[in-house]
């Protein structure tokens, strides 16, 4: 590389290098949008072609230097076209995204509307009819980060159907495995599904596992939001589990959870299952470090036990962010008349225990994922606190795991999981992809109240090489320096 490229010497850091191996004190040189080499005095040893003068220092002691972490779970799909800044994401310090979870993804499908549950990518209408499509938008739109695209089952469902509320037929099933090897071959990352969502739910397992099937011809994953994540999570556990086994790809369950009350501390259960299934098969989880979760506004979840606080509501604007239980009250009727009358909608619903979450994120398997829904007008505060919540509370704080584990779960184990090359460790050749941050500082701010607000701590972040995120001065507003992401394709 010659002396006109751009180089940036992190000089004397706490080098965390993705791996969850120990940390190390020393330099990481940066030089294009390569890692050129890690080690200690590099000021002393650039590369030939590249003086001091040509590099930019930055002192790093006291700080952290990592890869950039990737979120395992998004709705990043439209967000990254409309608003490619994408400041809550990058100031958290993400430099890619892993899209199209939950069955839900942008490609590939051409529509003049937005249907339920596709609402969960804003409003806009589908206008993808393939990966390469939605691949193009993305690289136009040039956006902050780096996006990975799954492809969503429910949405190969509205393509290639009429009627959601049955299986596939042979014809339409061949139709959607059309969509996906076409897909896949263009360079997405793996199938996901919600086979919770009414749009999906009537699809037998045997239609997933078709599906599953083509994807494992080219190398790629298979992420589930599972059929039930309470009373009969085991049961749907192992059907997805089947799926993968039988197919032969690796299985993601997402945002793994026992939801409602009734299920408190059932990870007892899930967690053993996850360690025997992942005896013959491979098997990993995400996990947001929340007891709440963000859907649609859904009757079935209002069981007027749970908090559940609204997001959004079409009808009714004006009362994001209060509680359905005072919306109720005020309106003199009860919670689930309300939520008829709030829909279409979307909401937080406390439905998880804190032990269940705190045993999820310590398994040596979960990997971190924010399940953010950019388009909420009173979003989850996991949109912009997810990551530096794991390392205030459950590292810094509560001391589940050590920092190079913490750090693992953000960056190496889910580039290995998703297949995403070239990032996630620190290696020389690798993508500069690079976050640094204060590890006695970094926390979330952002609250249920207050959800939009940036997180501390997160002192510079890198994408592909090019500084696109610094820390503020106080007082200052928060901004993307530069927007130097990429649609990142598997297998190159």
């Amino acid at each position: 590389m010659h002396a006109d490229t751009p180089a940036t010497l992190l000089q004397a850091g706490l080098v965390v290098d993705g791996s969850g191996h120990p940390a190390w004190t020393g330099d990481v040189l940066l030089h294009g949008d390569r890692i050129d080499r890690i080690g200690e005095g590099l000021l002393q040893r650039l590369p030939d072609g590249l003086a001091p003068q040509d590099v930019t220092v930055v002192d790093c002691r006291g700080q952290v230097i990592a890869p950039g972490f990737i979120d395992a779970h998004t709705h990043d799909d439209a967000i990254v076209l409309r608003q490619p800044e994408y400041l809550p994401k990058l100031s958290q310090g993400i430099t890619t995204v892993v899209t199209g979870n939950c069955g839900i993804s942008l490609a590939p499908y051409r529509t003049g509307q937005a249907l339920p549950p596709l609402t969960l990518l804003g409003a806009d209408s589908f206008r993808h009819a393939t990966m390469a499509e939605y691949q193009a938008a993305v690289a136009a739109a040039e956006p902050a980060l780096n996006v990975a695209a799954l492809v969503g089952h429910t949405t190969l469902r509205f393509a290639a159907m009429q009627d959601l509320a049955r299986a596939a037929t042979t014809d339409e099933q061949a139709r959607m495995a059309a969509l996906l090897d076409e897909a896949m071959a263009q360079g997405a990352h793996g199938l996901s599904s919600g086979l919770f969502y009414e749009e999906a739910f009537a699809a037998p397992a045997a239609e997933v596992t078709a599906l599953a099937r083509v994807v494992a011809r080219h190398g790629g994953v298979y992420a589930t939001h599972l059929r039930s994540e309470m009373a009969t999570i085991l049961e749907a556990m192992m059907e997805a589990a089947d799926s993968a086994f039988e197919a032969g790809v690796p299985l993601v369950l997402s945002h793994h959870k026992c939801a409602g009350p009734q299920n408190w501390g059932r990870t007892r259960e899930t967690l053993p299952l996850v360690d025997t299934l992942a005896l013959r098969q491979p098997v990993a989880m995400d996990v947001y470090p929340y007891v709440a979760g963000s859907t649609v506004l859904r009757e079935d979840l209002v069981d007027g036990v749970i908090d559940v606080m609204l997001t959004w509501s079409d009808p009714h604007p004006e009362l994001g962010g209060r509680l359905l239980s005072d919306i109720a009250a005020e309106w003199g009727v009860s919670q689930q008349a309300a939520c008829r009358r709030l829909q279409p909608g979307g909401a937080c619903y406390f439905q998880m225990d804190e032990a269940d979450v705190e045993r999820v994120i310590a398994h040596p398997r979960s990997m971190i994922g924010s399940d953010g829904l950019p388009h909420d007008r009173h979003p989850h505060p996991r949109l912009w606190g997810a990551f530096p919540r794991v390392l205030a509370r459950y590292w810094r704080e509560r001391q589940l795991f050590t920092l190079e584990q913490a750090v693992h779960k953000m960056t190496g184990l889910t580039a290995r999981n998703f297949r995403i090359e070239d990032r996630g460790l620190l290696r020389p050749g690798l993508q500069a992809d690079v976050v640094v941050f204060d590890p006695q500082r970094v926390a979330d701010t952002a609250t249920y109240d207050q959800p939009i607000s940036v997180s501390q701590g997160i002192g510079r972040v890198y994408v592909n090489g090019v500084l696109a995120y610094a820390e503020p001065a106080e007082g200052a507003q928060p901004r993307v320096l530069a927007r130097a992401g990429r649609m990142l394709r598997r297998g190159g």
